[in-house]
């Protein structure tokens, strides 16, 4: 359903919140990145950085196994950090990332801070692509830490065009991927979108685009394994995209990978009313047995959380009993009704 189809649009362009269910306390990896970012040894930008609040979440008959909340900002990304007592119930991988930008046109040492951030993400997690240089950036390389929470840093190359210094992002891993269809999808969706830039494989390598499947669409069956790891012609190598506020990249993989988009990382829309709501759930939320407390999975497969601005409040004033009050009436929904939860 596209927007013009749905009730009326939220005027406020959305804050796109990551949220990263880990297995170690929230708070001590939190507090782990904000060190990391806030280091003039590994720091990449001068946006802000802090940690906001860790607040307790308490156990509660409707299941809860209680846990803490971290919320913090990496160089102005607001992030969401949580745990729960009996741990997630899947594991972070590389479908959703950081991408996090070292330019050195803004940050002195850009290329000693990213080898510096990078020793230390890598330190007890795994390398997924090699720091070193690429034809589309000088330094890159992609590392998953010992949390699971995956991080892609780089430099730009000169002419690269303004960004975030962080941006989410997305990896679609079927073999002739979905990225370009999600990205339309996702600006229909938020009010404020803003097309960026896109590189696709006929775009980039030519060659290989004619192997996959010449003149474009999706690649014939009759070709060989290989041909159809490639991708096709249109697969999206690169893309980037605004939502709301908060930038994206999204790409597509190429070929089959051992993981898939699930609800150890999922995206929060915060939202001030029910309207704001109505029309986030309407349009998100594609698969009725995953709505549970404000969550949702996307037509993608993607994990969205459609939550009331007001719970931000809560959790920062971090009062025990009404945390306790708030958990328990989101506990009894499925799409939050405004009306359902506490006065105070």
């Amino acid at each position: 359903m596209e927007a013009s189809e749905r009730g009326a649009t939220p005027i406020r362009p959305a804050v796109i919140v990551p949220c990263l269910w880990v297995r170690e306390p929230a708070g001590e990896v939190a507090r782990r990145y904000v060190a990391l970012f806030t280091d003039p040894a590994t720091s990449p930008a001068a946006q802000p950085t802090a940690l906001r609040y860790v607040t307790p979440i308490p156990e509660t008959p409707a299941g809860s196994s209680g846990g803490e909340v971290a919320a913090l900002r990496l160089a102005g990304q607001p992030v969401l950090v949580m745990s729960t007592n009996n741990g997630p119930p899947a594991t972070p991988n590389p479908s959703i990332s950081f991408f996090v930008r070292f330019d050195p046109a803004v940050v002195p040492g850009a290329r000693e801070r990213l080898e510096r951030m990078w020793a230390e993400l890598s330190n007890g997690g795994k390398v997924l692509m090699e720091l070193g240089e690429y034809a589309y950036s000088p330094l890159y390389g992609w590392v998953e830490d010992r949390h699971g929470v995956s991080w892609q840093l780089f430099t730009p190359p000169p002419d690269a065009d303004p960004r975030p210094t962080v941006m989410l992002s997305l990896l679609f891993t079927a073999a002739d991927g979905t990225a370009a269809d999600a990205g339309a999808f996702y600006r229909s969706v938020f009010p404020g979108s803003k097309d960026g830039f896109i590189a696709r494989l006929a775009d980039v390598a030519p060659q290989s685009a004619a192997a996959a499947g010449g003149g474009g669409g999706d690649a014939p069956a009759e070709h060989t394994s290989a041909e159809r790891v490639m991708g096709s012609p249109q697969r999206v190598m690169y893309s980037d995209f605004r939502l709301g506020e908060t930038w994206f990249v999204a790409m597509d993989g190429g070929r089959e990978h051992p993981f898939a988009f699930n609800e150890a990382i999922s995206l929060m829309v915060e939202c001030d009313t029910q309207g704001e709501i109505d029309h986030y759930w309407e349009a998100l939320s594609a698969v009725p047995e995953a709505e549970i407390c404000g969550w949702c999975r996307d037509r993608f497969g993607v994990t969205w959380q459609v939550a009331p601005s007001l719970m931000r409040d809560v959790l920062a004033e971090g009062d025990p009993a009404r945390v306790r009050r708030h958990v328990e009436a989101l506990q009894k929904m499925k799409k939050i009704e405004l009306a359902g939860l506490p006065a105070n």
